[in-house]
């Protein structure tokens, strides 16, 4: 019976890995648009408005508005209209003074005349010496810089936005100079379609040059620049001398624009080419190369841990006799303890219900951006329908609390409803607040504004409490979870354990292969994150957060079972302990990966990395705790209600 079970797991894993890996290498798989992000269709000379959004950093990380510095303007500056996520991430979507019109090339336009104050040039300074970069928007579509690559590497990539200057010195000079790019040369891409004519915009890109504009006589609105005219075909290249930021330096802001039509396609790819990798075949190598490593580990344990339970269980249940059961030795001897609820069993309650909340978030979130509807075009959707969906699965929170609660034979239920609404979230929301008050400090566009500030509060208090409550008392109504066996009312002592069993190394070990299993997209996540780059590859994550589960579950039930066969009946803390401990690895990484991969160097700057990744790990921590205590939750009941207990 054992072996059969064994092979029919086998046999639905490898059926819905091989149904997975279809769907995503199919050819025939492909994404759709939301309504409001789905393409437009243009017709010859129609108005096409640049906007602006935030200016940002790597070496920072603090965002900032496109007018807090004194770029061109136009007449009067429109706000648009931003989601929950797109504020919190700190995106500030404005118009600007670039119009262009459909499939009509412009040359050398000028945008505006500005001459530099010591102030001005001061703050054009700082910006280009912390690398920030300039990000725009058309149609929807972020501006990029093409890095070129050879044939053999393949597609050029792309860098969102352009650098808002560059770091240099002249010939024979070891005087450091900052220079402004003042002029843009667009590249718009699009698809043209040949029976209404009507085009469809692909491609938004950018090259950036920083050239000291020069003309003729007085300046005027019909001025003519011999640096770069339309009317001599005279374009502007690397040559031309650069444009110096310093005090009482006129500087002369101009642009060009041109339409590349491209083959027609499909319209759900609209932003495939955006979404190439510099690394990308070490990236499917690894992340399939991890998967093979932990679906054949879990295969083994899995192997392991029911051919030897089965045959424990069958000796168990061939036992006739007193004295040889008396003699016996191993986990059945703790079946009179291992249900003895825990110290600390209300904040066990709590951490399972919000890790119950977490789970159910991570799972509808993680199937909404596999099926398309959380593509990169969809700013902000991500972390909005992360906070929506945390918000709505607190119903599961409460219910999950209140059910192990009234096991653990409590009675206050209004109790355990109100520390599952607010021991975490108030946790997250103390260490955001502090960290929102720094980013304030630094008058940063990242900064949560009041109204938001208050929209979070009343998401919390408005919706997510309420809803645990209403899950706490349908929990609480529902019949207690009955015991598989008695309890006794003495504790049973524990014989002294060998030291590969002391808790905290067994728990520092169980974290291991969890992290294991996810750290390869790990490091891809963090540079998407850190580093101003998309990340997409939204199938390939939810299979690693599904082997994320697999290698929690059985890595907790592993060392839970090896711990009750020593005699040790306290597994309530240590199995939610064991998995969670892959949130102190995943910490460990994300300051090594600060100290090797970021060039942070601001206080600030650093304290909101690492206010942010302890975040993230302690959430970590909640959600592989909890799959890893329910895991050893349902073994320990499926164990002791096989046996047979005089």
């Amino acid at each position: 019976m054992g072996r059969v079970a064994v092979g029919s797991f086998a046999i639905r894993t490898l059926f819905i890995f091989t149904v997975i890996s279809i769907l995503l290498f199919s050819d025939n798989a492909r994404c759709f648009y939301l309504p409001g992000v789905a393409p437009q269709d243009f017709e010859k000379g129609d108005p096409l408005n640049v906007k602006v959004n935030k200016l940002t950093s790597i070496k920072t990380q603090l965002p900032y508005s496109y007018y807090s510095l004194p770029f061109c303007r136009p007449n009067t500056i429109i706000d648009s209209t931003e989601n929950l996520g797109e504020v919190l991430r700190g995106d500030r979507i404005e118009n600007s003074p670039y119009v262009f019109r459909m499939r009509e090339p412009q040359m050398c336009n000028v945008v505006c005349r500005l001459t530099f104050d010591a102030k001005t040039a001061k703050d054009f300074k700082e910006k280009i010496e912390d690398e920030y970069r300039v990000n725009m928007i058309l149609d929807n579509l972020p501006l990029v810089v093409p890095i070129p690559r050879s044939v053999q590497e393949g597609p050029p990539i792309y860098q969102l936005g352009f650098h808002i200057g560059l770091e240099g010195q002249y010939a024979g000079s070891k005087d450091k100079k900052y220079f402004l790019h003042n002029h843009l040369s667009f590249t718009v891409k699009f698809h043209k379609d040949q029976q209404t004519d009507s085009s469809r915009i692909v491609g938004f890109e950018v090259t950036p040059y920083s050239v000291k504009h020069e003309y003729e006589g007085e300046w005027s609105e019909n001025t003519r620049l011999t640096t770069c005219d339309p009317h001599a075909k005279r374009l502007i290249s690397s040559s031309n001398s650069p444009q110096e930021v310093e005090d009482k330096q006129e500087v002369i802001f101009t642009y060009d624009v041109e339409f590349q039509v491209r083959e027609p396609r499909e319209v759900g790819i609209k932003m495939d080419t955006y979404l190439l990798m510099a690394d990308d075949q070490i990236h499917w190598f690894s992340i399939v190369n991890s998967l093979m490593i932990v679906l054949f580990l879990s295969g083994m344990v899995a192997m392991i841990m029911l051919r030897t339970l089965y045959r424990d269980i069958s000796k168990y249940n061939e036992l006739e006799t007193q004295e040889e059961a008396q003699e016996e030795t191993g986990w059945k001897l703790v079946h009179a303890d291992v249900f003895r609820p825990p110290t600390n069993s209300d904040m066990l309650c709590v951490y399972a219900g919000t890790g119950v909340q977490f789970l159910c978030m991570m799972l509808v979130t993680m199937i909404f951006a596999v099926l398309g509807f959380l593509s990169p075009s969809n700013r902000g959707g991500l972390m909005t329908a992360m906070l929506l969906l945390w918000v709505f699965m607190g119903i599961f929170a409460g219910y999950a609390a209140a059910r192990l609660y009234k096991m653990f034979k409590g009675t206050e239920w209004k109790k355990i409803a109100l520390r599952t609404s607010f021991v975490f979230p108030a946790t997250i929301f103390s260490i955001f607040f502090v960290l929102n008050a720094l980013i304030w400090g630094q008058k940063s566009s990242g900064a949560v504004p009041f109204g938001t500030m208050f929209a979070l509060v009343f998401l919390w208090f408005g919706i997510s409490v309420p809803l645990v409550f209403v899950g706490s008392y349908v929990g609480f109504k529902k019949p207690a979870i009955e015991d598989p066996v008695k309890t006794n009312k003495i504790p049973r002592p524990i014989p002294q354990q060998a030291w590969y069993m002391n808790p905290i190394f067994s728990i520092l070990v169980g974290g291991i292969l969890p992290f294991g299993a996810v750290f390869i997209e790990l490091f891809f996540i963090l540079t998407s994150i850190w580093l101003n780059q998309f990340y997409y590859i939204f199938g390939f994550l939810f299979i690693v957060f599904i082997i994320l589960i697999i290698t929690c579950a059985e890595i907790a039930v592993v060392l839970c079972y090896f711990q009750l066969c020593s005699e040790d009946y306290l597994w309530w803390w240590r199995s939610y302990l064991t998995s969670g401990s892959s949130a102190l690895y995943l910490f460990l990484y994300a300051t090594f990966y600060f100290f090797t991969k970021l060039d942070i160097t601001k206080p600030v700057s650093g304290a909101l990395y690492f206010g942010y990744m302890l975040i993230a790990s302690y959430a970590f921590f909640v959600l592989t705790g909890t799959i890893g205590f329910y895991a050893c939750f349902w073994f320990t009941r499926l164990i002791y209600s096989s046996v047979k207990i005089d």
